[in-house]
């Protein structure tokens, strides 16, 4: 029973595999179709490994910060990759989770992971573009998003699209690094060896920008930064509210 429900999730990974790929401009050659096989897979292994202990006390600040215990609606990671934070706001919610990634060869392993434990008729998955997802205005109830944002080619343009995505009183918490309740020592271990230095208080004055283009007034930055972490990057964010009365269409 386990096989065949297994089985048919990922005969619907599939699905919105070839339905992404039909929608694209153009289908990606073999050698692109290995090398994101091959990002896909390091992540995942990154997912299980160093990055393991990031996803529950993020997704246990997510879901306290916005009051969505016992809440029903849709949620969306964007850049999910593997899906572990979507996992993780599954044990702790009771939305409908989308994982939207650019890069279809996660989504077999995300559908595994969620029937594994028992979330696999509270997902879905599709094959997303931040720049232009294919979602319909107003329709998600929370849009996060952990460690993608810098690699969206026109960032001003994916956060006007998850503007006009989320539902009016919907919120975004769209950034990178991690929660602020991470251990300090967990944090430096997983920032050990010098990778993934950037310039926070760059990153932020960017998001800022992103916020006043888009005309977008509720919004916040983040930059964790629990006590004993002043020699670890804990990452910036930004929180920002769609309101109630807002119009449907995009921002840009």
């Amino acid at each position: 029973m386990g096989f065949l429900r297994y089985l048919c999730l990922f005969a619907v990974a599939l699905l919105f595999c070839v339905t992404g790929c039909l929608n694209s401009e153009r289908s990606p050659s073999a050698r692109e179709g290995r090398d994101t096989e091959h990002r896909a897979l390091s992540m995942v292994r990154a997912s299980k490994g160093r990055l393991a202990p990031v996803y529950a006390p993020l997704a246990e600040q997510i879901a306290s910060d916005f009051d969505l215990e016992g809440r029903e609606g849709i949620g969306i990671d964007l850049g999910s990759g593997p899906g572990t934070l979507i996992i993780e706001l599954c044990a702790r919610t009771q939305l409908h989770w989308i994982n939207a990634d650019i890069n279809p060869h996660f989504f077999p392993h995300f559908f595994k992971q969620a029937a594994q434990r028992e979330f696999g008729g509270r997902v879905s998955a599709v094959f997303a573009d931040a720049c232009q997802l294919p979602l319909r205005n107003n329709y998600a109830d929370i849009i996060v998003s952990r460690g993608s944002f810098q690699f969206w080619q026109d960032r001003t343009q994916a956060f006007s699209e998850i503007y006009r995505v989320l539902k009016p009183g919907g919120v975004a918490y769209i950034g990178r690094g991690f929660s602020r309740s991470l251990p300090v020592e967990t944090a430096r271990k997983i920032r050990g060896g010098g990778r993934l230095k950037y310039d926070v208080e760059k990153s932020a004055d960017n998001l800022r920008h992103i916020m006043d283009i888009l005309n977008i007034s509720d919004y916040r930055i983040h930059r964790p930064k629990p006590p004993g972490a002043e020699d670890v990057n804990y990452g910036v964010w930004v929180e920002f509210h769609k309101p109630k009365g807002a119009v449907a269409q995009s921002r840009r």
